[in-house]
């Protein structure tokens, strides 16, 4: 079974550069040390979703963009291409070393940073990560160095901080460079209504925005909160927590997602169903693979080894067929499908935009 590659939104050229904690096999990025998936920051929510609404597709050997009706809006022509994020895109171009080497374009495919990095970050809140000479600073939109090369490790920017490395210890930046918490921590994730998973002493417990221990450690693993909610693990069961600390949902399940849309994926008995925020099970526990919804549906996958993917309605209806060797969650109305080694786009009639290509 295929596993979640940027769960939570680090990219992929940037998994070096962050500490990961890993807790189940299905979720390579999730709990603590981990990152949110970005959200677009934007003027307005309708500027937003015109900026976010390309996707990347391969064509001849060539990576560049489509809109949501399937149209090339940004002719194929790097060797690689990431999804959007703060209107700033990642491409890759090869060097004449035979590298790849990678810069930003912007949503008109502007090449606005031009390629000359060898791992990167998504943009969050106007900044992106980048790492110089095996150290990892921050450049603005404009590819402007912002803060200096000078961290081993980094994530994202979020809620106006970043956590940051140096060595084997963490603590926060703000958007000049400024640590406001202190390097401290063996691991720091990134912030999240309001708070950051955080370890001492080998448990997990949260901080706020200026440091201060909210909710005391006490987890063997802790989550990002989401609608409210965080996954934590005592011993080997995981369960849910509010922004007190209390246990709303009590340690019983083999693994866990965050809440989306009010429902959260739980394994049981080797099985993935959905809970919601009381920890009713409202949709039974069927499936080999269970996502995070987004736009009304979730990815479910049944196969222990070599499944096929399809997508479930908040009912718990099959809305879309279990015959997909990928699918990812729907975004702005699309998904990206896999079939063999073909991808494509698929829309929540099932109708194909962009036909599955190698």
């Amino acid at each position: 079974m295929s596993t979640r590659i940027n769960f939570i939104g680090i990219s992929s050229t940037a998994l070096l550069g962050a500490v990961l904690v890993l807790f189940a096999p299905m979720r390579l990025n999730s709990l603590v040390a981990a990152t949110v998936t970005s959200t677009p920051e934007a003027t307005s929510a309708a500027t937003a979703q015109a900026i976010q609404n390309l996707y990347p597709v391969e064509k001849d050997g060539k990576w560049g963009y489509i809109d949501t009706m399937g149209k090339l809006v940004i002719q194929p022509q790097y060797e690689y291409a990431d999804t959007f994020h703060d209107g700033m895109a990642e491409v890759g171009v090869i060097n004449k070393d035979g590298y790849r080497i990678l810069g930003y374009i912007d949503s008109m495919g502007r090449l606005v940073v031009q390629p000359q990095y060898d791992l990167v970050f998504p943009f969050s809140e106007g900044l992106a990560a980048v790492q110089i000479d095996n150290k990892w600073g921050y450049i603005d939109t404009t590819g402007k160095l912002v803060i200096q090369p000078q961290f081993d490790s980094t994530l994202k920017f979020s809620e106006g901080l970043a956590s940051v490395g140096i060595g084997r210890q963490f603590g926060y930046i703000d958007k000049t460079g400024k640590f406001i918490v202190s390097l401290q921590y063996p691991i720091a994730s990134d912030f999240s209504e309001g708070l950051a998973a955080v370890d001492v002493g080998g448990f997990f417990g949260y901080i706020d925005a200026t440091g201060r221990l909210v909710i005391q450690p006490q987890y063997d693993a802790a989550d990002l909160f989401t609608e409210g909610l965080a996954l934590i693990r005592i011993g080997n069961k995981f369960g849910y927590i509010d922004k007190t600390g209390k246990l709303v949902i009590q340690p019983q399940y083999e693994y866990g997602d965050y809440f989306r849309e009010g429902l959260a994926a739980v394994k049981i008995d080797n099985k993935y169903g959905y809970i919601d925020k009381t920890g009713k099970l409202v949709i039974q526990s069927q499936y080999d693979f269970g996502n995070y919804f987004s736009e009304g549906l979730a990815v479910v996958a049944v196969g222990p080894t070599n499944g096929k993917y399809g997508y479930i309605d908040t009912t718990g209806k099959l809305v879309i067929q279990l015959k997909y060797d990928y699918a990812a969650p729907f975004k702005y109305g699309l998904a990206n499908v896999t079939i063999g080694d073909k991808s494509g786009y698929i829309d929540k009639t099932e109708k194909y935009v962009w036909e599955p290509s190698n």
